[in-house]
């Protein structure tokens, strides 16, 4: 019998931890709470604008230099300078009939106002530079005798094209956008013009004589022709080709900063009225400055934020300027 209980006991205590085990109660120590099911909301990528690529610039056209154009004979005298100093070609009488005709005459402010040709005397006359014929064909006379504003320029000739480009270079400070680089020449007459409708050969001088002379690539330009008024000269160089480029350079950030200087030269030359020797000090305009708020902000959140704020840059100096956007020929 005694068995018997034992066994009756031992089934029941059995039975009693099966139902245990099933739902367990406080003399089996605190519930365990399962995991939350973790529901994952699939994340949605935020919309993204693709800047488009941007439009080249209107193309070289030697139609532009209409006047003045000297017939290659009159200028092969210049291929006997080859390396002789920047002085003794400024001092030729028919170099200075070639400049008397090209150098646009007009007041120009270097220090004070002074004619033109005065401020390319004052930087060329005297020079040791030696002067260079490339290919032949490209002759450059080059100076920075300036004594003050770190004036420096040269004057540029294609022989067979008879096209002549000056250029001058200092650092202005009465207020007015620094430093600054002014091209001038009397054979052309547009109202307003970008680098690419230059001759491609005289962009490669420039950068050389940029390069070897602290002048940066990207800076304040204008352009003097005849038409007694100083217009942009806008950058529109594609600053990541091989052959404009700088090794090291970023070079969209170059092209942001060129748009971004454009914008500033074209706002100057209208608070001036284009004048060729403007001096008044630059006016912070409003509107400028709520107009760059809303372009970065605009770009701040595209794939390509530099080629947005380039392009909106540029179309911004369109309209500052009152030009239309060029657009290739289909």
């Amino acid at each position: 019998m005694a068995s018997a209980r034992l066994v009756g006991v031992l089934l029941l205590v059995a039975a009693m931890r099966g139902v245990g085990q099933e739902a367990p109660g406080m003399a089996d120590g605190p519930l365990v709470q399962a995991a939350p099911i973790e529901r994952r909301v699939p994340d949605v990528p935020k919309q993204e604008v693709q800047a488009e690529p941007l439009p080249p610039g209107p193309p070289y056209d030697p139609g532009m230099f209409q006047k003045n154009r000297f017939p290659s004979a009159q200028l092969a005298f210049l291929n006997q300078y080859a390396g002789a100093v920047s002085n003794e070609v400024w001092r030729d009488k028919q170099f200075q009939r070639v400049l008397k005709s090209t150098v646009p005459n007009v007041m120009f402010h270097y220090g004070r106002d002074k004619t033109a040709m005065a401020a390319l005397d004052e930087v060329i006359s005297g020079s040791a530079t030696p002067v260079t014929v490339r290919e032949g064909r490209y002759v450059t006379v080059a100076g920075q005798m300036g004594t003050y504003l770190a004036g420096r320029g040269f004057v540029w000739v294609d022989l067979q094209d008879g096209i002549v480009l000056e250029v001058f270079y200092f650092t202005p400070s009465n207020g007015e956008p620094t430093p600054t680089l002014t091209v001038f020449s009397k054979q052309v007459k547009e109202d307003s013009i970008e680098m690419t409708q230059l001759p491609p050969a005289f962009e490669e001088d420039l950068a050389r004589w940029s390069a070897g002379n602290g002048v940066p690539l990207v800076t304040i330009r204008y352009f003097i022709g005849d038409a007694n008024e100083k217009i942009l000269l806008e950058h529109d160089e594609d600053y990541c080709a091989a052959e404009i480029g700088r090794p090291g350079d970023d070079c969209m950030q170059m092209m942001a900063d060129a748009a971004d200087k454009d914008m500033v030269a074209a706002s100057y030359l209208e608070q001036v009225n284009y004048a060729t020797n403007a001096t008044a000090r630059m006016i912070a305009d409003p509107d400028q400055i709520a107009w760059i708020g809303v372009r970065d902000r605009t770009c701040g959140g595209v794939v390509d934020p530099l080629g947005c704020q380039i392009r909106m840059s540029r179309e911004r100096v369109h309209v500052i300027e009152r030009k239309p956007v060029w657009k290739p020929r289909l």
